[in-house]
């Protein structure tokens, strides 16, 4: 008996020039995943590391990954969220949940150093294609395979090249590559918070990349968008972009295979810090780094540090790295009663966290508590000395100032700042 004809897509995803794998979109709505049996060949010492899983689990590369509409998580998380996922499928004119189409639009503007290339009809290597029994493949040409913006995240950001003091949206034409979050519809002084919020960070030892505050008229190429009265976009000079080209990264929902949904839940911020710690190529500085980053979004009230706020990064292509601390903001005045965005030690609470949950943390990571303490410690002291004068000079609104007081009052009095 003949097979049923079924119509299929093939996308290449590339790292570093290194063809990784294939992912085959069928007409029925199955996306397959299949590493490239040359990579998955190559000596340990010299293959890229495409996601940590592969060096957790030895087996990760020989397993394709089989989802119905949505990709693999792997690949999902490289995606925009919220609105901007939203006018995408708009343009492609396909619901929301294409993400195999999604992906061949945005694939050359991928977070990190991934690209998805579009594979003509006919070209897709047949182990890509040997998952799918039931049917006969029969090759087309993939339908969306323009290029745009992509980066994950609900406000509205958009990748900018900054050349002659203008940012240039959705262009790659310099190194000199930026991040722009315009001033949202519905909160006030989003970018000014952000901005604030960062250099405060930055004063108590959290390392973080360039910020900027740009006036709207600086950006060249927006879309048509409705913005608020505000004065400023916020700018962060991007980690994953540099002289020598892109760099490798993957968020910690990538790192656990979780989609996007599921980034504020699931996992505790002890099994964050413990694959950290197991996997970090220094593993002692990253989590003592992560310690001073959760102290620190708990002494600014930020809500919002869930799995896709925590990234590695993978400079020399293989070895992983905490990338620089992003997206901070104190939600508080945004979100009523708002809290950690994933439980520490048992608790979502900021007022009810003392030193001794760090404690914990610190043991359930199974990381030297000896070696955080003094890095709390230091946070604190830095804190109390320089940030309420910080504070009066930095641009956030004054009510958002007087809220931050108050919850730095609220606080234990461990981490008390006033």
């Amino acid at each position: 008996m003949s097979k049923q004809i079924e119509q299929v897509e093939g996308i290449s995803i590339q790292l570093h020039g290194i063809d990784v794998a294939v992912i085959a979109h069928y007409a029925g709505g199955k996306n397959i995943l299949t590493f490239n049996p040359d990579f998955v060949a190559m000596p340990t010492e010299t293959r890229p590391v495409f996601t940590l899983r592969q060096l957790l689990d030895s087996s990760y590369l020989n397993k394709p990954q089989i989802r119905t509409e949505k990709i693999p998580p792997v690949l999902s998380n490289l995606l925009p969220e919220g609105i901007l996922r939203d006018l995408t499928a708009k343009a492609l004119q396909c619901h929301v949940n294409n993400e195999f189409s999604i992906l061949a639009y945005l694939g050359s503007n991928l977070p990190g150093a991934l690209l998805a290339k579009p594979i003509k009809a006919g070209d897709v290597p047949t182990w890509a294609l040997e998952q799918r029994l039931s049917t006969e493949p029969q090759q087309i040409n993939v339908k969306h395979a323009d290029t745009k913006f992509s980066l994950a995240g609900v406000q509205m950001k958009f990748s900018s090249s900054h050349v002659d003091g203008r940012y240039h949206i959705d262009q790659e034409i310099s190194e000199d590559m930026w991040i722009i979050k315009t001033p949202s519809t519905v909160h006030k002084g989003v970018p000014v918070n952000e901005y604030t919020c960062m250099k405060l960070a930055e004063a108590v030892g959290a390392e973080v990349p360039e910020v900027r505050l740009i006036e709207l008229d600086e950006l060249k190429g927006l879309p048509s968008i409705r913005l608020p009265d505000e004065q400023y976009a916020y700018g962060i000079k991007r980690f994953d972009r540099s002289d020598n080209g892109r760099i490798h990264t993957e968020d910690f929902a990538q790192v656990f295979g979780l989609y996007p949904s599921d980034k504020y839940q699931k996992i505790n911020y002890e099994q964050l810090g413990s694959v950290l710690y197991q996997s970090s190529s220094e593993r002692l500085k990253d989590i003592q780094q992560m310690a001073r980053r959760l102290l620190i979004n708990i002494l600014l009230g930020n809500g919002d540090a869930h799995l896709k706020n925590w990234t590695l990064i993978y400079s020399d292509t293989y070895s992983p790295r905490l990338s620089p601390l992003y997206d901070v903001v104190f939600t508080v005045p945004y979100i009523d009663h708002d809290n950690l965005a994933l439980k520490m030690t048992g608790t979502k609470k900021w007022f009810d966290i003392t030193m001794k949950h760090f404690e914990t943390w610190s043991e359930k990571a199974g990381s030297p508590w000896v070696a955080i303490k003094p890095h709390l410690l230091d946070v604190m002291d830095k804190a109390r000395n320089q940030w309420p004068n910080l504070l009066q000079e930095l641009p956030m609104l004054e009510d958002h100032k007087s809220a931050l007081k108050l919850h730095w009052k609220r606080l234990d009095r461990d981490f008390k700042v006033l």
